[in-house]
């Protein structure tokens, strides 16, 4: 007594991969798909460029990295950059205070007489 055979089933197609953005935007100017990345990876350096503002940013590439890291390293830098400068800037006395400022209390009484 032998099985009934199962019909045949045709593979399936593979999941289709998505590229990966390789434009972007800008974080100091703002404009759309204006920063394109490019990784050499015989050279093991990637080069981001914004198109519109001239930003440049530089860092190593190794075969696993991707457009998105780049991106993601560059706005790392800047953040980082950003807490530096404010952190070495002297700090500015705010005006606007909790405590109200002392006035001083003008006397009145006349010592002449």
């Amino acid at each position: 007594m032998g099985k009934r055979k199962k019909a045949a089933r045709k593979p399936g197609g593979g999941k289709m991969k998505v590229p990966l953005d390789t434009q972007f935007t800008c974080i100091f100017c703002h404009h759309d798909k204006s920063v394109t990345v490019r990784i050499d990876r015989k050279e093991g350096v990637a080069q981001l460029v914004c198109r519109v503002c001239d930003q440049r940013y530089q860092s190593k590439a190794n075969h696993l990295t991707e457009a998105i890291d780049i991106y993601s390293e560059w706005i790392d830098a800047a953040d980082a950059a950003e807490r530096d400068a404010q952190s070495t800037r002297r700090p500015v006395a705010s005006s606007s205070s909790s405590r109200p400022a002392a006035i001083p209390a003008l006397d009145d009484s006349d010592d002449d007489e």
